[in-house]
């Protein structure tokens, strides 16, 4: 006889909740595939007196540089600084032994702009919103040639 357990919907969890699904699916990973190697990996614009105009949220994981969102301020952009966030993102990706990096964009956003960067779609998912696409692009690592100014 199955135990008596109970579903919760929230839209509100409790951190401990979050933490211990995280830290469940890491222990089962971790099991069949060895540690993941996770590492978060966030760039940053800045003006000077310091404020954020844009910047990276990634992380790097099992071997690939997972772009989570790029953004620059409307101010920021046009300069080349979006290019250049994205390359020192790589070059540390790269350093971290990663082969590979993953980003998706909607229709509206910047597909045009990884796809001039070297990144290949491999999938879509149409009407997300209705009306749009929400493309899935990677980009192999292991020929990257970086600028010299990538890093920097």
């Amino acid at each position: 006889m199955p135990a008596p357990y109970t579903l919760t919907l929230t839209d509100a969890p409790r951190d401990e909740d979050r933490r211990l699904v995280q830290q469940g699916l890491r222990a089962f990973n971790d099991a069949h595939v060895g540690d993941d190697g996770y590492q978060p990996l966030c760039i940053f614009l800045r003006d000077e007196s310091g404020g954020v105009l844009g910047g990276l949220l990634g992380e790097t994981y099992w071997g690939w540089l997972s772009i989570g969102i790029v953004w620059l301020r409307e101010d920021a952009r046009g300069g080349g600084y979006g290019k250049q966030i994205l390359f020192m993102a790589e070059h540390e990706a790269i350093r971290r032994g990663c082969h590979h990096a993953h980003v998706d964009t909607m229709a509206f956003q910047a597909p045009d702009f990884y796809l001039k960067l070297g990144y290949v779609i491999w999938g879509q998912l149409d009407d997300l919103p209705l009306g749009n696409t929400r493309y899935f692009l990677k980009k192999d690592l292991r020929s990257k040639q970086l600028e010299p100014d990538s890093a920097s």
